[in-house]
């Protein structure tokens, strides 16, 4: 594997599992269900992670909002986009430490026993110039875009074991393996955007891609696929961008298909092929790819996000939030288009961008988007100049068949 995934602490009394002051919403998981989360805060870096007060407490109040909302929420598992990956600091860690695992404010603090946390490809220096400009050593140049290696990585927070042996990552495979890719390389009358050289040597997955069976309390395993495709803007013409995160996801629509979809992906541990037909999945973090709005890839009738909410093996069901958001303004104060779908079911201001699939063959015993209402006391969390994210997090309360 590349990295050794990180054990925080022996497992001990699950504190997650204690419950909350009765005004606390959203209300605790049904008996026996296991809350599954995903949560994109926004840059969650080194730099905000060793602020401290003068009392060498915690000062960053972005990031204590942050952990107040999963504090509030309390997920037995949870996929945290937008962390640095850093082996030497370890920020996942210190995010643990430091925001989520102390009690305060009448809420107690989260006690989760595992986490996987391992490269991206986010600022990895490719020494390609894949923009170009002539430049090979800004942001747009590393195998995915950041301006330093680690930047806007993953980390898995569980209650759960982790089998480390099994987890399957897709870091470094490489998008031309894909068969049919949108790449545009000049092949197939797509455009002609990178030169032959880094074509063939570059990465689909702009952070990762992660296959983390978790070992629940009866020995069944639950896989999470969990991953952050890039945006599909920030490109011209070639919509390298948009064609890159179409692709991103359909890695995970070819992983539940299996078969001859399957044969071609192989991951960094050089295991071929894709997840077992019964398998008990969840797919989960920000997709960047909302169901009713945004560009299209030319020739598809779909966007992205259809290849996995049409799946035959995924519950598409839309989680709601309480409250909505409120118009979002550009730069010179004219507002922006209205939200084309339901407007609760938007985890960002830019639409739906942030999912928990789960798999057909799992009960699906509630949802939601945290996002409180107007008047709330707790809307502050997710308005204003420190609020947690320009996302907000996602839930699920799932429970396995009987055995």
């Amino acid at each position: 594997m590349p990295a050794k995934l990180s054990l925080l602490l022996p497992l001990a009394t699950l504190l997650s599992a204690m419950p909350v002051a009765a005004e606390d919403l959203p209300p605790p998981p049904p008996a026996g269900a296991i809350r599954v989360a995903t949560f994109n805060i926004f840059e969650l870096s080194c730099a905000k992670l060793e602020q401290l007060d003068p009392r060498n407490q915690p000062a960053n109040q972005q990031l204590k909002n942050a952990a107040e909302i999963l504090k509030r929420v309390r997920p037995h598992i949870v996929l945290i986009n937008e962390i640095d990956y850093h082996p030497i600091s370890g920020c996942a860690k210190l995010f643990y430490e430091r925001y989520l695992a102390t009690n305060g404010d009448g809420l107690l603090g989260l006690e989760y026993a595992y986490s996987a946390y391992l490269p991206v490809n986010t600022g990895v220096p490719s020494g390609l110039d894949l923009n170009n400009d002539g430049d090979k050593q800004d942001g747009e140049d590393a195998w995915g875009f950041g301006e330093y290696p680690g930047q806007y990585g993953m980390a898995v927070f569980s209650n759960f074991k982790i089998d480390e042996a099994a987890v399957r990552t897709f870091q470094n495979f490489l998008w031309k393996d894909m068969p049919g890719n949108l790449m545009p390389d000049g092949q197939g009358g797509r455009p002609a955007y990178y030169p032959a050289k880094n074509a063939v040597q570059l990465r689909l997955s702009s952070k990762s891609h992660w296959d983390v069976p978790i070992t629940l309390r009866d020995g069944r395993k639950l896989h999470l696929l969990a991953s952050h495709p890039t945006p599909p803007v920030f490109d011209g013409p070639e919509d390298n961008n948009g064609a890159r995160n179409f692709d991103e996801i359909r890695l995970w629509s070819d992983y539940l298909t299996g078969g001859k979809n399957a044969e071609y992906l192989v991951d960094d541990q050089g295991r071929r092929g894709g997840l077992d037909p019964a398998a008990y999945f969840v797919i989960l973090g920000d997709l960047n790819s909302d169901p009713v709005q945004g560009d299209m890839i030319a020739g598809h009738e779909k966007r992205a996000i259809h290849q996995l909410l049409g799946h035959s093996r995924v519950n598409p069901a839309a989680p709601v939030s309480p409250g909505d958001r409120p118009p979002r303004t550009r730069k010179d104060g004219s507002a922006y288009p209205t939200y084309a779908g339901d407007p609760k079911t938007r985890t960002s201001d830019f639409g739906r961008l942030d999912y928990v699939l789960p798999s057909r063959n799992l009960e699906l015993l509630g949802t939601g988007v945290y996002f409180p209402a107007e008047g709330d006391p707790r809307r502050h969390l997710v308005i204003g100049e420190d609020r947690a994210s320009d996302h907000n997090l996602v839930y699920v309360d799932l429970r396995l068949p009987p055995k």
